[in-house]
């Protein structure tokens, strides 16, 4: 077991921290912050009382981390980031309770980047230096910029993605079909073009059910959502999206650029599409009526849910989902 060692120009007031963490010199935590195992406190940080602070998190030098300030495991706050608790401060004047901000797991926060009070960092989310995050971050989001936009995502192993696409095969042959890209037939002369899918052949199931996604208003993000029964097919009939499947240890990226190439999402995928060109106009068809209940709103839920995860993997990743909800 190795011991928490505190600099001797440091000061640590709290009992409860893990082994193996360091607090170096001028680096200052009060007696009621919480540091879990083998955490870096670099030089020049303050952590305040009402703090909880993940195993394997690293704070470069220059952090404040206020009252109400939760950072998952293997966290790492960029020099100089800044976390702010109160929206409306004033000298000598306190709330009755200050707003939660927290970052989960895997997250990182750019060096000079300011966080506003009550926002929530979505797992592995990056956060890039100098932005200005004022609103939640959705998971695996690349955000930059004042106000932060999200720019890209992350895959799983924290590296920005890459999308991939499917160039239009000839008109004589066969659909194409990938794991989750399926080519439709398109027909061209000079009277224009033409897109044809056979429902019962081309899609993989029937739907009951066809929206559309238009006049975006933005670029930020869409979906950002699993479906327990639901399974959806994609066509940007105009414009281009980037989409993003992720079936709870895999994560792809696509580029829906074509009227003639379709993304298959089986139930139990969580999806996000997000960078809409202004022109973009998104097709969908699921193969189930609306239902409210067949929704998974949040990633944790979803990874919680994910077939072949053991019975220990589920139940701490449910505890954590109702931790950071409490």
């Amino acid at each position: 077991m190795t011991q928490p060692y505190v600099h001797p120009q440091g000061i640590c007031e709290s009992d409860r921290v893990g082994e193996g963490t360091t607090v170096w010199a001028f680096a200052h935590v009060l007696k009621g912050a919480v540091l879990g195992r083998n955490v870096n406190v670099c030089d020049h940080v303050f952590v305040e009382n009402d703090v909880v602070i993940g195993d394997r998190v690293t704070i470069k030098s220059g952090v404040q981390l206020w009252d109400g300030i939760e950072l998952q495991d293997d966290v790492f706050v960029g020099p100089n980031a800044t976390f702010t608790n109160d929206r409306y401060p004033r000298s000598k004047q306190y709330p009755e309770s200050f707003s939660r901000t927290v970052v989960e797991q895997g997250a990182s926060i750019g060096g000079g980047a300011v966080i506003l009070p009550g926002v929530r960092i979505g797992r592995s989310a990056m956060v890039g230096a100098g932005a200005v995050v004022t609103r939640d971050v959705p998971p695996f989001a690349i955000v930059v910029g004042n106000p932060a936009r999200i720019s890209g995502y992350t895959d799983t192993d924290g590296r920005k993605m890459v999308s991939s696409t499917q160039s239009a095969t000839a008109t004589d042959q066969p659909p194409l079909r990938t794991d989750s890209l399926i080519q439709l037939r398109k027909a061209t002369d000079m009277r224009g073009s033409l897109v044809v899918a056979e429902l019962g052949a081309d899609l993989p199931f029937h739907p009951q059910r066809f929206f559309i996604v238009y006049d975006v208003p933005s670029r930020d993000v869409r979906g950002e959502h699993a479906h327990r029964q639901c399974e959806q097919f994609l066509i940007c009939i105009k414009g281009a999206v980037r989409a993003i499947v992720d079936d709870g240890t895999n994560r792809e990226e696509f580029l829906l650029d074509s009227p003639d190439l379709g993304l298959y999402m089986p139930a139990m995928t969580w999806g996000t599409q997000y960078a809409y060109s202004p022109d973009a106009v998104l097709a969908v068809f699921a193969s189930l009526p609306y239902d409210g209940a067949d929704y998974i709103r949040t990633y944790e839920e979803f990874r919680s849910l994910v077939p072949g995860r053991s019975a220990t993997e589920n139940t701490v990743l449910r505890e954590g989902a109702l931790l950071t909800s409490s």
